[in-house]
């Protein structure tokens, strides 16, 4: 099992190339309206490359459900 701040490491590293950031820095309350140009379009980008860099498939429910970037690490270490 990957441990959170591994998780946290890499999500950076993806949110810094989708939203061509490098000085962007998500945690556990970040949340789409916290991140200038993250809109629904690219969200499925952003889902697309956190599957792809984890080898993971996120199922619909445990999309619907996140409401921060917290979420998304918990759906992928409940995944992993």
């Amino acid at each position: 099992m990957m441990y959170r701040k591994k998780i946290f490491d890499t999500l950076n590293g993806i949110f810094r190339d989708i939203f061509d950031d490098p000085a962007l820095t998500v945690g556990e309350e970040t949340t789409a309206a916290g991140v200038e140009g993250w809109d629904s379009l690219t969200h499925i980008t952003l889902l697309a490359a956190v599957e792809d860099e984890f080898g993971i498939t996120f199922a619909m429910k445990d999309v619907v459900e996140m409401k921060n970037v917290g979420d998304m690490a918990s759906a992928i270490e409940a995944a992993l």
